[in-house]
């Protein structure tokens, strides 16, 4: 089961793709979006995961219960 949606969303005036990501997976606006600076929909893919990777291998980051 999908928690999260992850979308690259082209700019038309520039031809960049920017980030949203939804939560949960079904949410009719984004929690998250950024403006739209990958050169493609790929990059942004590739920059969501190493964002949401070093999150999760970040001990004491903001959110995580052990860091209290």
């Amino acid at each position: 089961m999908a928690l999260i949606r992850i979308e690259a969303v082209e700019d038309r005036a520039t031809g960049r793709f920017g980030l949203e990501i939804y939560h949960p997976h079904d949410a009719q606006r984004p929690i998250v979006t950024t403006a739209p600076r990958y050169a493609s929909a790929a990059a942004v893919e590739n920059d969501a995961i190493a964002l949401i990777a070093s999150a999760a291998n970040n001990p004491g980051a903001p959110g995580d219960p052990e860091a209290a």
